[in-house]
């Protein structure tokens, strides 16, 4: 836990200088959007159904400064969503926090050395939803707030051909992976690759990649996706890489309303040795402002 302060406090200490610093070069944008889907059916409905009420919420605030070859990223995005159906109750069925912060130096044109850090875990519990022997519902906990969390440092080389796309290439990426629920192995057994009885896993040694891209394809299009791989260097195996991919194409219909698709893919060997898939469809509100125009 005294790990998962420390890093903590550091990420917050680097938001609080960026509120001191020179205003004059930074980049700033933030996108906020609430989804919101709703059915219900009278007794009588012939076609059947189900009462069903949902919820799906983003926050992402990026703050990107450039001066001469000194460069500082900093990211927050926050996804959470619920749907709620009668009979069944609130289930959640999205859940994300990720922090990221990262120091830049320029070494040649589109070329950079950096130093960052990333966090990644979630807000809420998540259960495995099963049938007993009698077909009755069971719900199992498999993950809360850090349960499972990622603490992510890396010293590497980034490359910027464009101010939308990033690629970063870490050949030192060590992580912590956190379980803070010493039971919860009991529910996931591999206990997403920490020892069972401790809290926290350390891999020193291990490379990562990084790919990011951010972009409005047109006026009231955009993409953004982010793709990440790590290795350890200790079981370097096909099968023992990880990997994460998050989309979100969303179109911009009036002015403070979008229809949003996004999905996610998770292959990591500690969680599960089968690929994992989450896909969502939305329209809400959405609002957006930044004190910049993307480079067509």
């Amino acid at each position: 836990m005294r790990n998962i302060i420390v890093l903590t406090c550091l990420l917050a200490s680097t938001n609080l200088f960026a509120q001191h610093a020179d205003t004059t070069y930074w980049k700033k944008s933030f996108k906020g959007s609430l989804n919101l889907n709703q059915a219900a059916f009278s007794d009588n409905w012939t076609s059947g159904g189900v009462n069903s009420f949902g919820l799906n919420t983003l926050i992402n605030y990026k703050a990107n400064y450039l001066k001469g070859k000194h460069s500082w990223d900093n990211e927050l995005d926050f996804v959470y969503g619920f749907v709620n159906n009668d009979g069944q109750g609130y289930r959640k069925n999205n859940d994300r926090i990720y922090l990221d912060t990262k120091y830049g130096y320029s070494i040649a044109p589109h070329w950079n050395i950096y130093g960052s850090l990333n966090i990644l875990t979630q807000f809420a519990k998540g259960f495995q939803y099963d049938k007993d022997s009698l077909d009755r519902e069971v719900s199992t906990l498999v993950s809360e707030f850090m349960a499972p969390g990622y603490f992510t440092a890396a010293i590497g080389f980034e490359y910027t051909p464009k101010p939308y796309f990033k690629l970063r290439l870490s050949p030192f990426a060590p992580r912590l992976t956190v379980v803070r629920n010493k039971d919860l192995y009991m529910n996931v057994p591999n206990n997403y690759g920490v020892e069972i009885g401790e809290t926290t896993r350390w891999e020193w040694l291990a490379f990562q990649l990084l790919a990011d891209f951010d972009k409005d394809l047109t006026e009231n299009l955009n993409l953004k996706f982010r793709y990440v791989m790590f290795a350890d260097y200790e079981t370097l195996e096909a099968n023992k890489l990880d990997h994460r991919l998050d989309v979100i194409l969303s179109a911009k219909v009036a002015k403070y309303i979008d229809v949003k698709l996004s999905g996610t893919m998770v292959y990591d060997f500690d969680q599960d040795e089968d690929i994992q898939l989450t896909q969502a469809l939305g329209i809400g509100f959405v609002y957006t402002i930044k004190n910049y125009k993307d480079e067509k």
